[in-house]
């Protein structure tokens, strides 16, 4: 008799039947609270089964849950929920007093129970129920289990920040049934999972990769393990212990991954794993070349925005003969790269990245805002800020985000390049480059440099490297070490607050 499938996140272990019943029961409880189709719901949690259940609830009864980032508070926080019309909000107990203080009139609060394994996981005291608000336990004890159907059920509201401006709510038309096999087909190929019956999420589930990975590895009924937070020797002890097969990860990981010490990185028995996948940022090439040659020719990247799914891939083959590559088209999507001007580029000519989905990819718009939807579509091709060009064969390499791009004195410099320059520089734990106000060319060059621990790297060697690998021009004029740079649980760097004390009141621009 074949085991059970089960989700695992740290001690917590339900199996996928136990998880469905659950939601079902919350499903019926949450359509006692008001909850129906289509209405928007927000899911205030960190990582956990919880969060599983909770998304699985609302598509039973054909409602959009809208996963949000738990460190947003005060006005990021209140905009999200007032833009998403969210009816319903399920919050962790220790994350009621951020949700409360902004809760828009009308909505409801459902109380989630913080596990055990959670708080440990971030070192704090797990705290009691308030007693405010009914809970997601209870509720799930109360309720009989939702019997109802929905034929096509909406998919999450993703907020994205887009090119411009606020995050945009992502709200996207139901798959077609028709349509569902294929585009399930397309995903799982995305995803790289193959044959393997067990994967590894480490990052947050309010995230699209992640969320996408972890609800479409659950619908193919293989094993998942969900870590509570990133803890990169914790990473390679679940693999280890649990025999995972898969992992789903963002190059931040490979990046602390691979600054764990040798004697570390060589203990734990990592030969289950058959696949990785890996996507939401560029991934310097060094980086990338390490991590093959440390877990082996196994590594999948994907490219994509939210708005336009996974519609370039590549695999460690096609990486290591095209290296910096993030791959090629897939399936009947397509990618062009556009001037200025919007006319296409000609091959090694970087550009802004333009892709045409799946052509049974479901169509969207912005919540309430579908002129900016419009704005960055031209002939059915979608752009979400990036630039980067193809090569002879087509396959697709980043050059950075249009918003981070700094034009200094006339010339167009790519952050990204710099920081890859000094990943590879020893010493060097973490990097950001961006653009400064500069009275003679516009904008220079500042970085703002974490060394790791015992580093003794100065100003000035950290300038002579960039300039003995890359153009005298690319040399950051501001060096400033940090002790630590402000990064999201999935690597995400927040940039802003680096820039601001420079540009000041321009800091969004």
């Amino acid at each position: 008799m074949s085991t059970p499938a089960v989700i695992r996140c740290g001690s917590q272990i339900r199996t996928h039947t136990e998880i469905r019943d659950r939601a079902a029961r919350l499903a019926a409880a949450l359509a006692e609270l008001g909850l129906g189709y289509e209405d928007r719901y927000a899911i205030v949690m960190r990582n956990e089964i919880g969060f599983v259940e909770a998304t699985l609830a609302g598509a039973a009864l054909g409602a959009i849950p809208v996963p949000v980032n738990w460190h947003w508070t005060g006005d990021d926080l209140a905009y999200l929920l007032t833009d998403s019309d969210s009816r319903i909000v399920l919050a962790h107990t220790d994350l009621l007093p951020a949700v409360e203080a902004v809760l828009p009139p009308g909505a409801t609060i459902v109380e989630a129970p913080v596990p055990q394994t959670l708080a440990e996981a971030y070192g704090f005291h797990r705290p009691a129920l308030t007693t405010r608000y009914a809970d997601t336990d209870e509720l799930i004890g109360s309720h009989e289990p939702h019997t109802g159907t929905v034929p096509s059920p909406p998919l999450s509201v993703i907020y994205t920040s887009g090119t411009t401006g606020r995050p945009k709510g992502i709200l996207r038309q139901p798959v077609a049934p028709q349509d569902t096999a294929r585009l399930g087909e397309l995903v799982v190929a995305g995803l790289g999972v193959g044959t393997a019956r067990s994967t590894l999420v480490a990052a947050p589930l309010y995230h699209t990769a992640p969320n996408i990975h972890v609800m479409f590895t659950f619908a193919m009924g293989i094993d998942v393990e969900i870590m509570p937070r990133f803890h990169a020797e914790g990473l390679l002890r679940v693999v280890q212990d649990r025999k995972i097969e898969h992992l789903q990860a963002v190059p931040t990981m490979f990046h602390r991954l691979l600054k764990l010490p040798a004697h570390i990185r060589e203990s734990y028995d990592i030969s289950s794993l058959t696949g990785i996948v890996h996507a939401a940022a560029p991934c310097p090439p060094e980086v990338k070349r390490a991590i093959i040659e440390w877990f082996g020719p196994i590594v999948h990247e994907y490219y994509g925005g939210s708005e336009t799914g996974a519609a370039v891939l590549c695999d460690s083959a096609q990486w290591l003969a095209h290296p910096g590559t993030v791959g090629r088209a897939l399936g009947d999507s397509e990618v062009r790269i556009l001037g200025t001007d919007g006319r296409e580029l000609p091959p090694g000519t970087p550009g802004d990245i333009y892709i045409k989905p799946f052509s049974i990819w479901p169509d969207f718009t912005y919540l309430g805002n579908d002129a900016e939807r419009r704005a960055i579509e031209k002939d059915g091709f979608l752009t979400v800020g990036d630039i980067g060009y193809l090569d002879e064969e087509g396959f697709l390499y980043l050059s950075d985000r249009r918003n981070d791009m700094v034009i200094s004195g006339g010339v167009n410099i790519y952050p990204a390049e710099i920081e890859s320059c000094l990943h590879g520089l020893e010493g060097v734990a973490d990097v950001a480059v961006f653009g400064i106000p500069d009275p003679e060319f516009g904008e220079a060059l500042a970085a703002h440099v974490q060394l790791a621990p015992g580093a003794t790297l100065g100003v000035e060697a950290i300038r002579a490297h960039v300039a003995h690998h890359l153009a005298k021009y690319k040399v950051p004029k501001v060096v400033v070490l940090e002790g630590a740079l402000p990064r999201e649980d999935t690597g995400k760097l927040f940039k802003r607050e680096l820039k601001a004390p420079y540009w000041g009141s321009r800091a969004d621009a």
